[in-house]
Order: structure tokens, then C-alpha cells, then sequence
């Protein structure tokens, strides 16, 4: 709103005081600006008076700003508004963050290149780009509301969980006994971490000893090795020593790798020694529950 205020002599007798007080507070929140450091304009835009007169007489014996008693002020302005303008910045951008005139501003650029326009289909392309990377976040809290949601409805996992679990994880991940290749030994291999401590778990529930289970590293010959044998063995709890030998995998150069980076730490092979019994039991526990399953199909 403009403020609607004149003289107060001017105004007739007998009219209420409502506007002296009006005045005096606008004249607070004026002086109290004016401490803060804003410059007149920057009073006048926050307080919306558009008469010069009234501002003066708001700001009339307020103290000025430290900046405008610096000897310098006015230069720091000015190369402040050439070092905006040198990165493209219109007039009144500078003039929003500066709080100066347009005119001194065009002064104090003048002898400066005119920022290079984007041709209409740069902009378009950079519109486009800044629609999408919002569209982009947009997606992703969905994605980690859902995935946080889901791990919420999993609750509390009991030992038969656990058990049903780590039973379907090993017919999928872990070595088979074959009719043609007669290998009666739990041998599990992952690069997921998680999968790796869900499985560990699983076995200590089973109740295999700590000192059955044998480690080894398989990665490409082109990793870090040393840096992944000591993320694997960290994960697990045991010393660097413990590890078996690396088994280190050519690459071919024909082929393009996709996992590599810092974050490429190769499988770990988990063998569990004397594991001929347990394999039948994960055998068996995996006939029971395919035996159920066309019952739920019906």
C-alpha cells in the first residue's frame, strides 16, 4: 500500500491523532532499516512509500548506515555492480542486490561488454533442462518415500523369517550339487554387501561356527584389489590375513565394464568347510517350500 499521509498542519481540526501514530511507527520500522543497513530505496520499496517528502521525514535525524560513512562505500559499490555485470547480470539484478540506482549503475558499466543474449533455443534447452532436473528431485523423494515406507512395513524379522530367508537366498546365489557335477558344498558368492550380512546372519542362526567359514575376494585384475580385500574383510569382522588368495579375473578388452569406480569392490566367496550336511538340509528345506507352492497358486 502507498502511504496515504500529507502534513499533519495541514490536516483539519479536530481530525484524530490515529495518523500521528501511523506515522511514528512507520517512522520505527523506517529508522530501524535504516540501522540494518538498507539504503533509502531499499526502505522505500520495503515500505512502499512513493513519495520522496514522506521518506525524507521518516528518515529525518535516523543515522546513517555504517557502509555510507566508509570513505570507500561508494567504490566497493561500484566495482561490486562491474563484477556482477562482468558475469552477466542485467541492470536490475544488480540494482535488486546492490540497492543503487539504474542510473549510477550505467555510469559505472558503461565502458563494459553488453552481456551476450542466449539465442532463443539455448534458453528453450536451458528451461527445459531446469523443468526436468526439478521433475528429476520430484521423482526421487517419491522414490525414497516408497523405498522408506516399505522397510517400515517389514517390522521386527523372527528367526523363522530369517530362516525362510536365508534358505531362498542360497538356492539363488549359492553353489548347487548337480547329477552331472556331484559337489555337496555351501559355497555362496555376492557383491551386494547387505546380501552378504543377511546371509552371515542366517548361517550364525543355523548355528555354523565362525571358525567353518573361509573368505576370498573375486574381482577384476584392473580394481584396486587391495582396497577391496580390505572393505570385505572389514565387513565380515576378520583381519586382512584371514582372506584367502584373490581370485583375480582378466579383462577382456573387447568388452565394456560397467562396474568399475571407487566403489567397485569385486564378489566375496563364502564357503562354509565340512559343509556336506548342511548342503543337504538347504536342499531339503528348499524341496519343502517348492512343494507348497501350488497350494498358493490355487
Amino acid at each position: 500500500m502507498a502511504l496515504p499521509l500529507g502534513d499533519p498542519s495541514r490536516r483539519p481540526s479536530g481530525d484524530p491523532s490515529a495518523a500521528d501514530t501511523d506515522f511514528e511507527a512507520l517512522r520505527e520500522r523506517a529508522v530501524a532499516l535504516r540501522r540494518a543497513g538498507l539504503s533509502r530505496r531499499q526502505i522505500r520499496d520495503r515500505l512502499r512509500v512513493d513519495n520522496n517528502d514522506i521518506l525524507n521525514r521518516l528518515l529525518e535525524g535516523g543515522p546513517a548506515p555504517e557502509w555510507t560513512k566508509r570513505p570507500r562505500a561508494r567504490d566497493e559499490m561500484r566495482d561490486k555492480a562491474r563484477e556482477l555485470r562482468l558475469q552477466g547480470w542485467t541492470y536490475d539484478r544488480i540494482q535488486v542486490e546492490l540497492g543503487c540506482s539504474k542510473s549510477s549503475i550505467s555510469l559505472w558499466v558503461r565502458d563494459l561488454p553488453k552481456p551476450e543474449r542466449r539465442a532463443p533455443s539455448e534458453q528453450a534447452r536451458l528451461a527445459a533442462r531446469k523443468r526436468w532436473e526439478h521433475e528429476l528431485a520430484v521423482r526421487d523423494r517419491a522414490r525414497q518415500q516408497t523405498k522408506a515406507a516399505a522397510a517400515r512395513e517389514v517390522g521386527e524379522m523372527s528367526d523363522r523369517n530369517l530362516f525362510m530367508a536365508g534358505v531362498a537366498l542360497y538356492w539363488a546365489e549359492g553353489a548347487k550339487d548337480k547329477a552331472y557335477d556331484r559337489r555337496e558344498d555351501v559355497v555362496f558368492v555376492n557383491s551386494d554387501p547387505g546380501v552378504i550380512q543377511l546371509y552371515l546372519a542366517w548361517l550364525r542362526m543355523l548355528g555354523v561356527e565362525e571358525e567353518r567359514l573361509r573368505y576370498r575376494v573375486m574381482i577384476h585384475a584392473s580394481a584396486d584389489v587391495e582396497a577391496a580385500e580390505r572393505y570385505w574383510a572389514g565387513l565380515v569382522g576378520v583381519d586382512g590375513s584371514a582372506l584367502q588368495r584373490t581370485t583375480l579375473k582378466k579383462h577382456n578388452p573387447k568388452t565394456v565394464r560397467r562396474n568399475v569406480g571407487e566403489n567397485f569392490r569385486g564378489c566375496l566367496v563364502i564357503r562354509v568347510s565340512r559343509g556336506a550336511e548342511l548342503y543337504r538340509r538347504i536342499e531339503g528345506w528348499w524341496s519343502g517350500m517348492v512343494a507348497q507352492a501350488p497350494a498358493r497358486l490355487r
